[in-house]
């Protein structure tokens, strides 16, 4: 997580970026919780879908079957995401879906198979955070857990909703996240 951290202070730095709002899905989600560790000065506040700071013991039979059907192609990929989701995908976000390097999504589940945690972090997190997570997602436990020990922190969770349903249904994440911010940014919601 230290790499990861790094080439996002790289970024800001880049920009002049002093200080930002973080958001991260996924493996970006992971991220941040590196990125709190290891330069928490840097932001205003997180938000994080579907992830928790907490090892992936317990997961690795959810990673080790999308690294299969990752294997398969991303055809395969998105004729499973379809059939999970009972809906065609959109044509931009299906042909995004099928842009993807299925190489390069091998090596970051991989990454997140082995992850190890940062768990120690949450207590230290005290700028206001934001997780969401659909409640049929593997991690939705994890993240449940994972709020508790964060001193400023929000969930919204999304009845029905698996990892990628909770992903695609932006109509349901945004209004969330744009009134978090807005209480961020009134003061509404301050560091500890």
């Amino acid at each position: 997580m230290k790499l990861k951290s790094d080439d996002v202070v790289a970024i800001l730095d880049d920009l002049g970026i002093d200080k930002a709002h973080y958001i991260g899905y996924s493996l970006g989600g992971t991220t941040r919780y590196g990125v709190a560790k290891h330069a928490p000065e840097r932001f205003n506040s997180i938000i994080i879908g579907r992830m928790h700071p907490h090892g992936s013991a317990g997961t690795n039979a959810s990673v080790d079957e999308c690294i299969e059907g990752l294997k398969k192609g991303m055809e395969s990929v998105v004729a499973s995401m379809e059939a999970a989701s009972g809906r065609q995908l959109l044509p931009e976000r299906r042909a995004a879906m099928l842009d993807n390097d299925p190489k390069a999504l091998i090596a970051s589940s991989i990454e997140l198979r082995d992850f190890e945690g940062i768990e120690d972090i949450l207590p230290s997190m005290t700028m206001p955070c934001l997780l969401f997570v659909g409640e049929e997602d593997f991690l939705y436990e994890g993240v449940t857990r994972c709020v508790m020990g964060m001193p400023i922190a929000t969930m919204v969770s999304f009845p029905g909703l698996d990892h990628g349903q909770a992903f695609q249904r932006s109509g349901l994440t945004l209004p969330h996240i744009s009134s978090f911010l807005r209480n961020v940014e009134s003061g509404v919601l301050r560091q500890a």
